[in-house]
């Protein structure tokens, strides 16, 4: 028998700027991913100052889903979601960011969305910020190191909650806030901070000559109040309303038993995982907070003001995407062949075609570490497996290794639910095919649906439903009891 409680939320996860496109219709001005290239896994992507000429932007048509939204949605319902996870792109809503007055045409757009989830019985959950920041706000302002960003957070969330009261009563606040803590593209993507006085620049993660950790640190302390600020707002808007905080979730274990791997891992598990989850779930920055900013060399002012904001505005819920674990070792050269977290290599774990480790028991013990620590609803909001998929003559597409890869976690959840951990939901990552956020790919694809469309942005954009469309349909129809 399955774990799974009654009205646990299956679903599907996408990004507006991974999948909708439409990046100038609608009123719609431009956001951060709109000046990012495409790339590969060899080649990084590019961030532009502005669209320059001959260049591919991923992000400009993505899947289309703009114009496809409803047939989308009905697949979505053909499968049995009961929960959606998208995003709102914030430049459709404030063109710039920074109006007073919302883009009519945007509000209406969103407000179809809800409405053909609802008609087909999802539920949908709204991230505020997925990495959409608008061009404006990073342009002009200098993105989220700078304090005013979050007045302009405040006047859309609050626009977006007003307007869909009734239709949306999850929400999350910032898209993997953790990645802050990464130089690089956490800087860009999560802070909207472009590398000014350069026209084209190769995305990295990680240290680069470009980056500024104070900046980062700032930029996350300011999203942390915006955050809870939001959560406050949102509850006097909707006491139905649940804000969830959402992080990119890495369970690190010592590459050895050397205590020195041991305390390692120990540091890089609470850094990454709890620096944020700390602040947003319990109030208030962990005791060791201040030697992280020592070590990184910042300085961040905690006022008596921001610390009962802090308090005050802690979340319902957590969230977090999983994809991979890390092993941390203390030997520089051991540190190598790891993952996107960087860290030594596991020999214990396969990879996917991306060089991401598969370890679907490490999900379970991060969901027991967290919950061990919070002791609040949980939430799975992103998860899968990017792979190359191939279409057959018949136009079948089998992809059992994503079966497997999904079978294999799922079966972890439900372990962890057995062992007591409060899970309310899943939302596997790219339910439909779309660009990859790391590479800006299609050919790195996700989904249960796939979407005719190369890298270079060429194809007829025709949906196909693959294998694991239908075993995914017979998981949720079950409740997770029939996994084969």
């Amino acid at each position: 028998m399955a774990n799974f409680p009654q009205g646990f939320l299956w679903g599907g996860a996408t990004a507006a700027n991974q999948c909708e496109g439409g990046y100038n219709e609608g009123g719609k001005g431009l956001g951060v991913p709109d000046i990012m290239t495409g790339g590969t896994v060899s080649e990084p992507r590019h961030i532009t100052d502005g669209i320059l000429e001959g260049r591919h932007y991923p992000s400009h048509e993505a899947v289309d889903m703009y114009h496809h939204y409803l047939d989308d949605i009905k697949l979505f319902g053909e499968m049995g979601f009961k929960c959606y996870r998208m995003s709102i792109n914030w430049s459709r809503i404030f063109p710039q960011g920074d109006e007073t007055e919302p883009n009519q045409a945007g509000i209406e757009f969103y407000r179809r969305v809800f409405e053909a989830c609802r008609e087909q019985g999802i539920e949908p959950m709204v991230t505020l910020s997925h990495y959409e920041l608008p061009y404006g706000l990073s342009k002009n302002y200098g993105g989220w190191k700078n304090p005013k960003l979050i007045d302009f957070f405040l006047n859309y969330s609050r626009t977006v909650m007003t307007e869909y009261k009734g239709l949306v009563k999850y929400w999350l606040t910032f898209n993997e806030i953790n990645c802050l803590l990464m130089g690089g593209f956490g800087g860009v993507m999560g802070g909207g901070m472009v590398p000014e006085g350069l026209e084209d620049v190769p995305m990295t993660f990680g240290a680069c000559d470009w980056d500024d950790p104070q900046a980062r640190f700032d930029a996350l302390h300011n999203q942390f109040l915006a955050s809870a600020k939001c959560v406050v707002m949102a509850h006097e808007i909707d006491p139905a309303n649940k804000v969830g905080c959402m992080i990119a979730g890495n369970a690190t274990y010592p590459h050895t038993c050397n205590p020195a791997d041991v305390l390692k891992a120990q540091r890089e598990q609470r850094e990454h995982n709890f620096y944020c989850g700390d602040v947003q779930v319990r109030g208030a920055y962990p005791a060791w907070a201040p030697s992280v900013w020592k070590r990184e060399g910042v300085t961040i002012e905690v006022s008596d003001e921001d610390a009962a904001t802090l308090k005050a505005g802690t979340v319902d819920f957590y969230s977090f995407s999983y994809y991979m674990s890390a092993t941390a070792s203390a030997d520089p050269k051991a540190s190598e062949g790891g993952n996107i977290f960087g860290g030594a290599g596991n020999p214990y774990l396969e990879k996917s075609d991306w060089g991401w480790a598969i370890d679907p028991e490490g999900l379970k013990y991060y969901l027991e570490e967290v919950y061990d620590r919070y002791q609040i609803p949980l939430m799975i909001v992103e998860n899968g497996l990017g792979a190359v998929d191939e279409v057959e003559p018949d136009g079948s597409i089998h992809d059992p290794y994503r079966i497997d890869y999904l079978r294999r976690h799922i079966q972890q959840m439900d372990e962890a639910i057995a062992d007591g951990v409060d899970l309310m939901g899943y939302t596997m990552w790219g339910c439909i095919d779309l660009v990859s956020a790391s590479t800006g790919e299609m050919k790195k694809r996700y989904g249960f649906i796939y979407v005719d469309k190369d890298n270079d942005g060429n194809g007829t954009l025709e949906r196909s439903r693959k294998d694991s469309f239908y075993w995914y349909k017979k998981v949720i129809e079950s409740n997770g009891a029939d996994l084969s």
